[in-house]
């Protein structure tokens, strides 16, 4: 660490340093006797810009500058799992210790522990070819996740010297390796990688698997892909926290990187409370065995928040590239956006829409783009799925950060804040959201879960979309005036709603519903449907079908049938053919 200017100016988390230095692009600094972590982020003849992640009250012009000649990194390796850490990969737990309750200015920790020893198990052998990526060592980094340690993706050469399996913390050497240029490396447990760059892979796969994740308007209606992106836009208190917390906790995701961008401290808590309590479903073990959380509260310095999505994505992309599939959810993307244009404010660029710099576009499209079904260099392949939350002001979708995330995320599950009011959730609106990824996923469903699947699919939004027409007329002249046919597409509607659509978190059975079921419910209100409409066709009125307690029946299917006694469903067609023989009976 070597001392390369002095402080010339401070504008909040901006501070510039005067004259030509030798300070590189995006490299990470030391600001002040207080040591204030910063980036390097303008560079020209005359000044360098440094944006700092730390509170700059209290420094003054004049105080050093250090360089340290390598860009913001963080370090990849076992501890990241069943860990919380803030903007900048700062352990918050190991910050606790050292300043109490409040984060003190300028605390050094190292990201991961460097005094625990790992039960390390070798994979290569002295003479082996190895390139970048190649798993050389496994470790049991948590009761759930297998860590396997791999080459650094700029390294290549011949494995010239192995431990042996035994214990080691992840500043020991592990594998020695001869590179092409006869220089040795010394390869360890952990690595550092920049996060403004991606790490590389071998090959970008079509999305063709969904990311399942027990909510029925999502794994139905709106699918996402492993290896997709999907935006959740809505207003205050329409639910966008709380979905993000039903998928991480029920999404077949291997690994979940949760990153707290700018939101409340009191939601932070909840997921720490939360998913240290929660019974993860694939293996028994505590959820955070396999998800690590990224902490920039909006009482934190807002700098931060513009490094803590780049830290998450990196640390989702050092999962995938050991063969996992990876969610993040970013919570919020909005806060991010924020934390931008106040940066760009102070650095008086040029403002944009709504004052957010012109630049906005690109960074989102540079974030969401991170995501994706990889083939990694080592052959294995692994997914980064990205889901992030949008908080648009007074709920209007038009505003800068929601359009331009529409352009970049190709699933969009529009909040509306009429059907949280209504205790409707997931208040994801079916008018409002849509997901390219249906096509994509298509032959996935008609193999792996029912052949009518994506038509049965089809038809339930069509009956939603035909409800929303005919209520605009039901505003006007009233319900009684509507042919019975029109009556049967309402009354069908309201089933999808109250007994498909909506769930209750709080339910065993439907906090999180496996496909299977998703289906089988699906077909089962479509075959309700198509015996009303015969009863219908032949002269029978709505009001007489609503006489008979079947479309409570149905409704209820979703807290009647347990998850895993799903023969059960099969007597529900007994059920609706009785109703149509009843029917029949009482008006031959």
């Amino acid at each position: 660490m070597k001392e390369l200017g002095k402080v010339y100016g401070i504008n909040g988390p901006v501070v510039y340093v005067k004259g030509r230095t030798l300070f590189q692009m995006a490299e990470k600094v030391f600001v002040g006797r207080q040591k204030l972590i910063g980036e390097v982020i303008s560079l020209n003849s005359k000044m360098t810009t440094i944006q700092v992640y730390e509170e700059t009250s209290g420094m003054k012009p004049g105080e050093p500058v250090y360089s340290t000649g390598y860009p913001m990194s963080v370090i990849l390796g076992p501890g990241i799992l069943n860990n919380i850490f803030d903007g900048i990969e700062r352990p918050l737990k190991d910050i606790e210790k050292i300043s109490g309750d409040f984060i003190k200015k300028g605390v050094e920790v190292t990201p991961l522990n460097t005094e625990k020893k790992w039960q390390v198990h070798l994979l290569v052998a002295v003479g082996q070819e190895v390139l970048g990526g190649t798993i050389i060592a496994e470790v049991p980094e948590t009761k759930t996740i297998m860590h396997k340690a791999m080459v650094p993706p700029n390294v290549e050469g011949t494995v010239i010297e192995i431990a042996n399996d035994g214990e080691y913390t992840i500043e020991e050497t592990i594998v020695k390796i001869q590179q092409l240029d006869l220089s040795i490396i010394d390869v360890k447990l952990a690595q550092e990688w920049p996060i403004r760059i991606p790490r590389p892979v071998s090959k970008r796969y079509e999305s063709t698997i969904p990311l399942v994740t027990g909510q029925r308007v999502v794994d139905t209606l709106f699918p996402i892909a492993k290896g997709g992106t999907a935006a959740i836009p809505g207003g205050f208190g329409t639910g966008k926290t709380m979905m993000q917390h039903q998928i991480a906790k029920y999404s077949d995701a291997d690994i979940i990187i949760y990153i707290g961008c700018g939101e409340r401290g009191n939601e932070m808590t909840e997921v720490l409370e939360d998913f240290s309590k929660l019974e993860d479903p694939k293996s028994g073990n505590s959820l955070m065995e396999r998800t690590a959380l990224i902490a920039n509260t909006s009482n934190m310095p807002v700098a931060a928040r513009e490094a803590s999505i780049y830290t998450g994505v990196t640390l989702a992309e050092y999962y995938r590239d050991m063969g996992y599939d990876v969610a993040i959810m970013a919570d919020s993307t909005s806060r991010w956006a924020e934390a931008l244009r106040e940066l760009s404010g102070r650095l008086e660029e040029m403002p944009a829409e709504e004052g957010f710099p012109a630049y906005l576009a690109s960074r989102i499209a540079s974030f969401y783009e991170r995501a994706g079904l990889m083939q990694n260099l080592n052959e294995t392949e692994g997914s980064v799925s990205i889901i992030g939350a949008v908080s648009p002001q007074g709920g209007d979708f038009s505003e800068p950060v929601t359009q331009q995330t529409k352009r970049f995320v190709r699933c969009f599950w529009g909040l509306d804040k009429a059907l949280a009011y209504e205790r409707h959730y997931p208040a994801i609106h079916w008018l409002k959201s849509y997901s390219e990824y249906v096509g994509d996923l298509a032959a996935w469903y008609r193999d792996n879960v029912s052949p009518d699947f994506v038509s049965n699919r089809s038809q339930l939004m069509e009956i939603l979309h035909q409800e929303s027409a005919l209520m605009e007329v039901v505003k006007l002249i009233g319900n009684d005036v509507l042919p019975d046919d029109q009556k049967l597409t309402i009354e069908i509607a309201r089933v999808i709603r109250l007994g498909f659509l909506q769930q209750n978190a709080f339910h065993a059975d439907d906090t999180a519903v496996p496909l299977d079921k998703q289906a089988k419910m699906m077909a089962i209100i479509l075959y309700l449907r198509e015996k009303c409409r015969s009863l219908i066709a032949i002269g029978m009125p709505m009001s007489l079908l609503l006489n008979e307690d079947i479309f409570p029946k149905i409704i209820s299917i979703k807290y009647d049938v347990p998850n895993d006694k799903l023969e059960l469903l099969d007597n529900y067609y007994e059920q609706i053919d009785l109703f149509y023989n009843k029917i029949m009976e009482k008006n031959a």
